[in-house]
């Protein structure tokens, strides 16, 4: 066993763990953050994605122990502490960016690294941006348009390709280390 300690969400977490555990694993099984989900195992559906040190990660292909001293963000830890959905979460229900729901956490979390490097992406740059990741329901279109709205909400520039918010974007809504919250579970 080795001792880790990784912050998860905002909360530090040191705990005991076998040299080979997954993080996925290490996320779901002894933090309890299930919103981080088990896809393929082998890196090719980016279901698994979190935010490592704020850089877009697929879990399954990073060991726990790898993570020690770093900070984590699920999909649990994106929205505000009060609960208020982060922008790319309100734009992925509301253009429904999502059918089955198990790929969203991923692509959620993929976008959020897409738009802190760009943020205001072409169509081809999101598309370029969610490419390891995997939805096997939707076809990706309204994905892309979800994506493009919430850039435009968290620049605080007005989208004509989706709903109208009265919502400007606070910085909660950017802040990715906001305390847990559940909102997506597989």
């Amino acid at each position: 066993m080795t001792q880790i300690s990784v912050r998860v969400d905002g909360v530090t977490y040191a705990d005991d763990v076998e040299p080979r555990t997954l993080l996925v694993n290490y996320l779901r099984e002894q933090v309890g953050k299930v919103g981080t989900v088990v896809g393929c195992d082998t890196s090719n559906c980016g279901a698994c994605t979190v935010l490592l040190d704020g850089v877009a990660v697929k879990s399954c292909t990073v060991l726990a122990v790898q993570a020690d001293e770093a900070e984590v963000t699920t999909i649990e830890g994106v929205a505000a502490p009060d609960g208020t959905l982060h922008p790319l979460q309100r734009a992925f229900h509301e253009l429904h960016g999502l059918q089955c729901g198990f790929c969203t956490p991923g692509m959620i979390m993929a976008s959020i690294d897409l738009l802190r490097d760009h943020p205001d992406p072409s169509e081809t740059e999101i598309r370029e941006g969610i490419e390891g990741n995997l939805c096997r329901c939707t076809g990706y279109q309204n994905i892309v348009r979800a994506v493009q709205h919430a850039a435009g909400e968290m620049s605080g520039r007005a989208r004509s390709d989706g709903p109208a918010s009265d919502r400007s974007a606070s910085p909660a809504d950017v802040d990715t280390a906001a305390a847990p919250h559940a909102v997506v579970r597989a």
